[in-house]
């Protein structure tokens, strides 16, 4: 993980009680300091520079999440129903890996959760399943931004990776769109080959690998909902 420029978060936090200087830190902090910290420096100002550094461009899940910090009461406000939103999907989908990450939420559905075959963006039955639990609990909560990113093992070419990543996002976003779910909500990444969870050394890590993740993050609905106290 790349740690960003320590300069600017001191400027940025010059006012704030809490000194957040890693991604980690962000990651790591409750609600009640992020609203503190963020809400005197600038949540806009900060989320630009954490999603920047985060991944190539900040264009991954964890970048996404990162990226959309709000902060202040309003962060506060964001944090709690991400809070709630995140157990409830821990609780549908147990073999998810679900973060709580800034104000918003990183899921990674991997082997157990939502697969793909070997040079394949079909998506298995077990894959639909567990994708129909998702799609409940993203429709009781919809208010939200939906980022999905594709990946593949490290089989094949960057090109070739890049192009099924990306059909492998949008199969899950078709997949979500057929349960109802808003196709203005979605949008897809194809990440290829990179950001690998697992070695790609044997076929048990290859198929980890050939994964998608989501970044949840508040729509302006929800935003402006906490800017108003509710």
């Amino acid at each position: 993980m790349k740690i960003f420029n320590k300069t600017n978060v001191a400027a940025i936090f010059l006012s704030a009680t809490l000194a957040l200087s890693s991604c980690e830190a962000v990651k790591n902090s409750n609600n009640q300091q992020r609203g503190t910290a963020i809400g005197a420096a600038g949540g806009a100002v900060l989320g630009g520079i954490l999603g920047n550094n985060i991944g190539k461009g900040g264009n991954s899940a964890l970048g996404a999440v990162l990226g959309g910090v709000i902060g202040g009461v309003a962060g506060n406000v964001i944090g709690n129903k991400m809070d709630k939103q995140a157990k409830e999907i821990k609780d549908t989908l147990p073999g998810a890996e679900v973060e709580r990450v800034g104000d918003g939420i990183k899921i990674t559905l991997g082997e157990n959760t939502v697969n793909f075959n070997f040079n394949s963006s079909n998506l298995t039955s077990l894959a639909q399943a567990n994708l129909d639990k998702l799609a409940t609990v993203l429709a009781n909560n919809p208010d939200t931004n939906i980022n999905i990113f594709g990946y593949t093992d490290s089989t094949g070419t960057d090109s070739y990776n890049l192009t099924l990543s990306a059909q492998r996002a949008a199969a899950v976003k078709n997949y979500l769109s057929a349960k109802g779910l808003a196709s203005s909500r979605m949008v897809t990444v194809g990440r290829g080959e990179l950001d690998p969870i697992a070695t790609n050394d044997s076929d048990a890590g290859r198929a980890q690998n050939r994964r998608v993740e989501f970044a949840i993050t508040a729509n302006q609905t929800m935003i402006n909902d906490a800017n108003n106290g509710n």
